[in-house]
């Protein structure tokens, strides 16, 4: 993810308020974290799974995108930690609101104009490549799935793509080059040339409707996998933290892959508490 790309609330597991996939009581009944001892261990646990399985479906946050370069939101220096998220109804309503977004957008242009697929990203490529990986769900905004090898139409983007734009009116696209020389030549952010209500990046910010198409494709995803890959992702806001449950429920197996504890770590077959990188780096290729 990257600014104003963060439309979830927080919930822990069980308070769920979307009606998601919840696992019961007795199926976490004296179960223990299957926590990889080392990182050795875990990739080749990892390979195993990856092996037997014969549908797997990623889920990536923003800890898969780091390593090159595009900083998280929680983490100390992350982007929240630095700028107050703007909601969709500020953007709506404040001219001074849009202007800021637009401003954050073009000083980040540097970190996602120059940013390449890491080693995870490669990885999950090569999967889909042979087969294993019908399509993958993201929570990012950066289009590195893409720029990896994945085609646009099997990448599920929940949170949208802040590579161009859209109005939030008719939904007519622009490229980002067009809203900077507007925003240049006018001193403030550009209206839709068809219909004058507000353009901005064709993500989905704090109080702004999901998309529908994007989360009946992730839950169709969920439920038809038997292996579910949480990789870099927190796993602490809805709707999206209910895609591993879900997967679980329907007796798919469960692997989490982030460098800190998710709440979710108990329900897993397998935690693998490592740099993403070093994690999947030995499937790249495979």
């Amino acid at each position: 993810m990257a600014p104003e790309a963060a439309p979830f609330q927080r919930a822990k597991r069980g308070g769920n308020p979307h009606g998601r996939a919840i696992i019961s009581a007795a199926h976490l009944a004296d179960r223990l974290p299957v926590i990889a001892s080392d990182l050795g261990t875990g990739v080749e646990q990892l390979g195993g799974m990856i092996a037997a399985a014969a549908t797997i479906v990623p889920f990536t946050g923003a800890g898969i995108s780091t390593e090159c370069g595009i900083p998280d939101f929680r983490s100390p220096g992350g982007l929240w930690t630095r700028n107050r998220p703007i909601p969709f109804d500020e953007f709506v309503a404040s001219t001074d609101a849009r202007n800021e977004s637009w401003r954050r957008r073009f000083a980040m242009e540097p970190t996602f104009a120059t940013a390449r697929p890491g080693r995870g990203h490669l990885a999950l490529a090569s999967l889909y490549r042979a087969g294993k990986i019908p399509a993958i769900v993201t929570q990012n905004i950066d289009n590195l799935h893409q720029a990896s090898g994945f085609s646009a139409e099997h990448v599920v983007e929940l949170h949208g793509n802040t590579t161009y734009a859209r109005c939030i009116g008719c939904g007519q696209a622009y490229d980002l080059p067009w809203v900077r020389r507007r925003f240049e030549a006018t001193g403030g952010a550009p209206d839709c040339t068809v219909c004058d209500e507000p353009v901005k990046t064709a993500t989905i910010s704090f109080g702004q409707a999901m998309p529908e198409d994007a989360m009946r494709r992730a839950t169709e995803l969920a439920q038809q996998c038997d292996l579910f890959l949480a990789i870099g992702s927190s796993l602490v806001v809805w709707p999206a933290a209910g895609f591993p449950l879900m997967a679980k429920n329907r007796g798919a197996r469960l692997v989490i892959i982030n460098n800190e504890a998710t709440e979710q770590d108990d329900i897993a077959d397998l935690v693998i508490r490592n740099d993403i990188g070093e994690a999947l780096g030995p499937f790249v290729g495979n």
